[in-house]
């Protein structure tokens, strides 16, 4: 007996008196094919009852562990429904159906007429089709059917989240099936590769325990990489479990070995929650996960590899104890489980939301936040997907679906591929289309070669039940759409660009590995056989956004893509500011989104277009302007705002601010920044009258000597303002020049120009150092004067023979 069976009499008495209820067990408790079939025999049971599973693996298995126990193939009493694969009939009562294919369900069908409980299993998975499942069905309980049963199965203690969600529901709790676990950390080298050391783990376990190893990997790379690494001993048996997988090889991995060999199965996190793999006494866990990351700002979802939450890995441990004592073999040290993050985040919170805001616009409903939902969508996430859905066509300004948005909806596919579908089909080219659908659907279809239209190839000339069964699914879908069937020569590259415009992406350099998208982002190409393109459809890309490696694409002829998309051509006319030449360039060019097609100068660029683009970058950086005649104004301004503590109007700021008044004015006819003339007036204007009334007052331009000279003040000197001059100009000054208060500093010179003395102080420099200075100097310069004391002597410039002729 299974431990759910002691609280079944509990689940079916509140469910005769609520319509909702949550079910928190652990795994291994028997939830998942326990409850459906009580449920039958209920007296509001009258209509079927679907379970919904997370993954198509465990919705089979489940269905078919339901089915034997009752003792009946099936398809009969018990069946399930998923996107390649169904078994049910007219007798089908219990249903077990991933989470997508009920979503579709009950927007065909608000009322869910004929149903009679939804049961929602593993709901702490959190997947988006589960969460917005859940709110429709609460939806619809509200509104359509109060008699309508919803259970909310989950296997971590977060009942009470759910309970609240739904309108207080009865929590029931059951006790899993305890054995005893022993934990094992046996960490491993950083530097070592992941296969190597998971692979070294379950030698050592086969020697250190008994019963059937499962290992769990991060993908399915890794699983073949570990798979080539073990040599089975004599008496074992290798399994791998992954969605991509053929059924029978699934069931191979789940059930026991018929000649009772012991098994070895390397799974990816498929194997976490939900199936029961007979004979598991020991787990490998790597500690890692590889899980789908939207990249908003790149529109493209990649898979990255991630440390395990410490749900997921108590959840893998939990495998080898689910029949008995088991063995975890953790390749972490014990202390670094605490540093793991608690839970999986819900994939609401990180997905492309397009899929959602057009079917809860389907469903009536504009704004999803107001549906019911244990983490509400992200308003940026929501936001963005409205602006997918309008490039496509798919709603309109109010943001509801649009006729052609149904007509995505109405398809099991995501928007961006059901798009593709239905322009196929008005294109004579669905065939090709629905092709496109399932290879990008159905990892490792046609082998993962880059070349979509090699692996299109393989595919075809597959064999085996998984290839067959995809090429009758891409005909199905064809059969979806209406239209002609003439397809072009390249209609596989028009579907993919169809499907992906922002992808479309042009060479950027000779090897071919640079590409440039319409959507902006770079890509990079490691295959050869498409290098050799210039035009590329991209349809799968992994990676960071602004170097995204691309995983399949197909070449495309530059005409295909001006067909297609000539809507979205713009020709645009720019006039830019250069700042290496500092002047202006004139484009006219053709763009794709952020590819440019073709380009040439403007002949036809305006006047005021060349001093709007001159003024912008005079604006971004100011030191482009030619300012040898209005630099000193400036320093002057600079000196009088800061001795008085008041903001500059000439300030790099304050011009950069009002550039718009002061600049475009000098820039007529010009089309260089340094052939700008008359920044000394403009500036003077700029400040004010009054302003420069201040400026002239306390920092005036000039020095005017005694000798009648004039000499420029320079205020950005070290030290105060500074002048330069003869010594000689200076005679017969007794007092110091000052300026605004401040003592001028005096950097006198020789008759050569050479400086000799630099002075706050000048009474003080002819009563002190003069006397050596001056005898120095007239050794060097004896025609000039150099008086025992300049202070009562004449100043000149002259020499003094000079001086004698003018006496």
């Amino acid at each position: 007996m299974l431990p759910i069976h002691a609280v079944l009499p509990r689940i079916l008495e509140t469910l005769r008196d609520r319509t909702s209820a949550v079910l928190v067990a652990p795994p291994g408790a028997g939830k998942t094919t326990a409850v459906a079939p009580a449920l039958l025999t209920e007296p509001w049971a009258t209509g079927g009852i679907l379970l919904l599973s997370p993954r198509r693996i465990a919705a089979r298995a489940a269905a078919e562990r339901m089915a034997a126990t009752g003792g009946e193939p099936v398809g009969q009493t018990f069946g399930y429904a998923t996107r390649m694969d169904s078994k049910r009939s007219a007798a089908t009562r219990v249903t077990v159906m991933t989470e997508g294919i009920f979503v579709a369900r009950i927007q065909a069908d608000p009322e869910l007429a004929g149903v009679s409980a939804v049961l929602f299993d593993e709901v702490h998975e959190r997947s988006l089709d589960s969460d917005f499942g859940l709110a429709l069905a609460l939806d619809a309980q509200a509104a359509l059917r109060p008699d309508l049963r919803i259970l909310a199965m989950s296997a971590t203690l977060d009942g009470e989240r759910f309970a609240a969600l739904m309108d207080d529901a009865p929590v029931i709790e059951s006790e899993g099936r305890s054995y005893a676990l022993d934990l094992r950390h046996i960490g491993r080298n950083a530097e070592a590769r992941i296969e190597d050391s998971v692979a070294a783990a379950i030698r050592r376990a086969l020697t250190e325990a008994e019963g059937g190893i499962l290992a769990f990997l991060p993908g399915v790379a890794e699983i073949e990489r570990t798979a080539e690494r073990i040599a089975v001993p004599e008496g074992a048996v290798l399994h791998r479990l992954h969605g991509t997988l053929l059924p029978a090889e699934q069931r191979a991995a789940i059930a026991p070995d018929p000649q009772g060999r012991r098994k070895i199965v390397l799974a990816t996190s498929i194997a976490e929650t939900s199936l029961t793999l007979d004979g598991i006494r020991i787990v490998v866990d790597s500690g890692l996960a590889r899980r789908p990351r939207y990249d908003r700002s790149a529109g493209m979802t990649r898979l990255t590899t991630e440390r395990a939450s410490q749900a997921a890995v108590t959840q893998r441990a939990g495998r080898a104890a689910r029949q008995g004592p088991g063995v975890a073999y953790r390749l972490w040290e014990a202390a670094a489980t605490a540093g793991l993050p608690r839970f999986d985040p819900a994939e609401i919170l990180e997905a492309d939301l397009s899929a959602l805001v057009l079917e809860c616009g389907k469903w009536g409903v504009t704004d999803p936040t107001t549906l019911r939902w244990l983490d509400p969508p992200p308003a940026a996430a929501v936001e963005e997907a409205r602006t997918r859905l309008a490039t496509l066509d798919a709603i309109d300004r109010d943001g509801r679906p649009t006729p052609h948005g149904l007509a995505i909806a109405a398809l099991p596919l995501s928007p961006r591929l059901a798009h593709m579908l239905i322009r196929a089909g008005e294109g004579g080219f669905a065939g090709a289309a629905a092709e496109v659908a399932v290879l990008l659907g159905e990892r490792g279809l046609g082998s993962n070669d880059t070349d979509l239209d090699q692996r299109r190839r393989r595919w075809r000339t597959e064999r085996g039940q998984r290839a067959e069964a995809s090429r009758r699914l891409a005909e199905r879908w064809r059969k979806l759409v209406k239209g002609r069937d003439d397809p072009p020569a390249d209609a596989l590259a028009r579907s993919v660009a169809l499907a992906f415009p922002d992808r479309i992406a042009r060479r950027r350099d000779v090897s071919g590995e640079r590409w440039a998208s319409v959507g902006g982002r770079g890509f990079t190409l490691d295959a050869a056989a498409l290098g050799s393109a210039e035009w590329l459809a991209v349809a799968e890309t992994q990676g960071q956004a602004a170097g995204a490696r691309i995983l399949s694409a197909v070449a495309i002829e530059q005409a295909t893509v001006e067909q297609l998309f000539g809507d979205r051509i713009e020709t645009r006319r720019s006039v830019t500011f250069d700042p290496a030449t500092r002047g202006v360039v004139a484009l006219r060019e053709r763009r794709l989104g952020a590819i440019r097609l073709s380009s040439g100068p403007d002949a036809a660029a305006s006047p005021d277009e060349i001093v709007a683009a001159l003024t912008e970058g005079a604006r971004r950086d100011l030191s482009l302007l030619p300012w040898e005649g209005a630099d000193a104004l400036r320093r002057r301004s600079a000196y009088v705002a800061a001795m008085l503590g008041q903001p500059d109007p000439l300030g790099d700021d304050a011009l950069t601010a009002t550039i718009d008044d002061w600049l475009p004015p000098l820039l007529a006819g010009k089309r260089r920044l340094d052939a700008v003339t008359g920044l000394h007036d403009a500036l003077e204007q700029q400040a004010g009258w009054d302003w420069m009334q201040q400026v002239r007052r306390l920092a005036p331009a000039r020095f005017e000597s005694p000798a009648g000279s004039s000499h420029a003040i320079d205020y950005a000197a070290e030290g105060g303002p500074r002048v330069e001059l003869r010594v000689q100009a200076l005679f017969g000054l007794a007092t110091h020049p000052m300026v605004a208060g401040q003592p001028l500093t005096l950097s006198l010179t020789s008759p050569a120009g050479r400086p000799i003395q630099t002075t706050k102080d000048l009474p003080g420099f002819w009563a002190g150092s003069w006397r050596d200075v001056s005898k120095e100097m007239r050794g060097r310069y004896p025609r000039h004067p150099w008086p025992d004391d300049p202070a009562a002597a004449s100043a000149t410039l002259r020499t003094k023979k000079a001086d004698a002729r003018r006496g």
